[in-house]
């Protein structure tokens, strides 16, 4: 069961992101960190979601080798993740093809000016069962949105086929499909396997893994390419929300940008708060 209303965004056009580099041929190139967002601007951070319980996670890196750490600890295989620099057509050319998933890691002044018009326009979702158009969860565990974001993309992404079957992760998801979303939010709450999955990645990284105590200063949002559709899955929002088609494409293309991480990147370059991190995740062979 789903509901027929789902909130569509259409975003707005222009440019690029990552590593601390310079302006590309292609455009404005956002500074790209892999670093624990914590260790990027401690004064500012984003209020966590009100249903948020006490129990909080340490914060990960949006970093591939964490990111497929994390995996190889819930069972998953077949994927690869890759840092996205630029969108720049000559650095894309490097990521195997085509992407049907992204992770975007932004700091709070991106978040809220791409966000703070849409959130509210944005029903609570009810949807459950095989027939939802896509899975997502409400997000209940403090500094968890980057354990949500990679559930989100693990779950959608080919119908959970990259996921073991008879693993905790598989039956996990098998118990998630039909319960309604606070009764999923509840599920991912006590599954301990995916805590101390999250917990021994996150202690990996290029910079010092931080307290579970300490404030999150920024946020993961998984982008996900499912059935000719792309979805900003977030589970500190009220539901999913739905970016526009996009068949014969991927969300590396032009086409695929503007429906994806554009706008992100567009507020990023007009502000000068250049900070965030993108995540590619591509199938087997460059397939997914």
């Amino acid at each position: 069961m789903f509901p027929s209303r789902l909130t569509t965004v259409s975003p707005p056009l222009p440019q690029a992101n990552h590593k601390p580099r310079t302006t590309s041929s292609h455009g404005y190139t956002p500074c790209i960190h892999r670093r624990r967002p914590q260790d990027l601007h401690p004064a500012r951070y984003i209020p966590l979601p009100a249903t948020l319980r006490t129990h909080k996670l340490t914060v990960p890196e949006n970093n591939p080798q964490v990111l497929s750490r994390l995996c190889e600890n819930l069972g998953v295989s077949g994927l690869s993740f890759h840092d996205v620099l630029s969108t720049s057509p000559d650095l894309l050319a490097g990521i195997p093809r085509p992407i049907h998933a992204l992770i975007l890691l932004c700091d709070q002044p991106i978040y809220r000016a791409a966000r703070q018009t849409v959130e509210p326009t944005i029903a609570q979702y009810e949807g459950y069962g095989p027939e939802e158009p896509v899975l997502w969860m409400r997000q209940t565990i403090g500094h968890a949105c980057g354990l949500m974001a990679l559930l989100h993309c693990l779950f959608n992404l080919d119908e959970g086929r990259h996921i073991t079957p008879g693993s905790p992760l598989h039956h996990l998801l098998q118990r998630a499909i039909p319960l309604a979303p606070a009764d999923r939010a509840d599920l991912l709450y006590h599954s301990k396997f995916l805590e101390e999955a999250h917990m021994e990645a996150a202690s990996m990284g290029d910079s010092p893994a931080p307290s579970p105590q300490q404030e999150n200063h920024h946020h993961f949002i998984a982008l996900v390419q499912k059935d000719g559709q792309v979805w900003e899955l977030n589970g500190g929002m009220n539901g999913p929300l739905r970016r526009g088609t996009l068949d014969g494409e991927d969300l590396l293309s032009e086409k695929g940008l503007s429906r994806s991480i554009r706008d992100f990147l567009d507020y990023a370059a007009t502000s000068g708060m250049c900070e965030m991190s993108i995540v590619a995740v591509a199938g087997p062979d460059g397939r997914n």
